[in-house]
């Protein structure tokens, strides 16, 4: 086996697409935002990523079947007549060393460039060791343009100290991206730390249903984020106590994922 094998589904020809990236991380905050984005505008199955880089294991289905880890590359078309054709990128890991996280960043940056795409949203989850009740988006992006055209839609920008950096996927495709010329936003929802968090999910889709000029229902989202709010109320009351111990971000954008 290569060490990463992308299978496609479908050969498509795009416009103007917008590669949107969301793998697991910190509160699993872009992994949810990712796939309910996939939803929520009907994304096709365009290609299935293998690779030596994530966990050895496969994923028993519940009628007994098996499935290998993978990430998975989706598509869909633009509507109306101004809104541009969407990739998504999802998937069950991220690479799991240095050298897996550049290769697997860098084919699907090669095949995004293929199909067209010069546009890239990366979406994380940004901890900050304690609740949080009104989640800001915190960002990063590629190039001044760039950060001043998301500061209007509420993206705060902060970086107080020299060694910050961004994790993972989510930085690479920043990082790796500019070297296929390709313009590239990290957005990043605050989250507790301390377990899945629609909460973070929803602050960084209502930002990016703004930048691809959809509209996107979440309600369904808002409901889990109530689930989720009732765990957080329990978790406030300890917080003075017992807390569990989580990384603390730093304003520098430092712990991401």
């Amino acid at each position: 086996m290569e060490d990463v094998v992308i299978q496609w589904q479908e050969k498509v020809s795009l416009k103007e697409p917008i590669l949107v990236e969301g793998l697991p991380g910190v509160g699993n905050v872009g992994k949810l935002a990712a796939d309910y984005l996939k939803d929520a505008v009907k994304a096709r199955p365009l290609a299935t990523i293998y690779s030596k880089y994530f966990p050895p294991q496969v994923y028993v289905n519940e009628d007994g079947t098996i499935r290998l880890v993978s990430n998975d590359l989706y598509y869909a078309r633009g509507s109306r007549g101004r809104e541009r054709d969407l990739l998504i990128l999802v998937g069950d890991y991220q690479g799991l060393s240095p050298e897996g996280q550049y290769e697997l960043t860098d084919r699907v940056l090669k095949a995004a460039q293929e199909l067209g795409v010069k546009e890239v949203y990366t979406l994380a989850g940004f901890a900050q060791g304690h609740m949080v009740d009104a989640p800001r988006v915190l960002g990063a992006a590629s190039s001044l343009s760039r950060v001043e055209a998301m500061k209007p839609l509420g993206v705060v920008f902060s970086r107080t100290d020299p060694g910050g950096g961004l994790l993972g996927a989510s930085g690479l495709f920043l990082g790796l991206g500019r070297l296929y010329g390709m313009e590239s936003v990290c957005l990043m929802g605050e989250t507790s730390g301390y377990f899945v968090d629609p909460r973070g999910a929803e602050a960084v889709l209502k930002v990016l249903s703004q930048v691809l000029q959809r509209d996107i229902d979440l309600s369904a989202l808002e409901g889990k984020a109530r689930e989720i709010d009732r765990i957080a109320a329990k978790f406030r009351e300890m917080e003075g106590k017992s807390a569990p111990e989580i990384p603390q971000a730093r304003e520098d954008l430092g712990y991401i994922g």
